[in-house]
């Protein structure tokens, strides 16, 4: 039996932190766990902002 590695890549949501494969070699257009079309975008903090 011949032995091998194999390198793939996988996404982690910044908004849920849901860890997943893709099934395919496209980017992901959304989060599979939140449905957020911002998984890649980290959130902005508005609670430094003064009025």
């Amino acid at each position: 039996m011949a032995e091998f590695k194999i390198k793939v890549t996988a996404y982690k949501c910044d908004r849920c932190s849901h860890k997943w494969l893709p099934r395919n070699s496209e980017k992901p257009i959304i989060c599979p766990k939140c449905k957020s079309p911002y998984w890649n975008k980290p959130r902005k903090n508005h609670k430094d902002k003064k009025k």
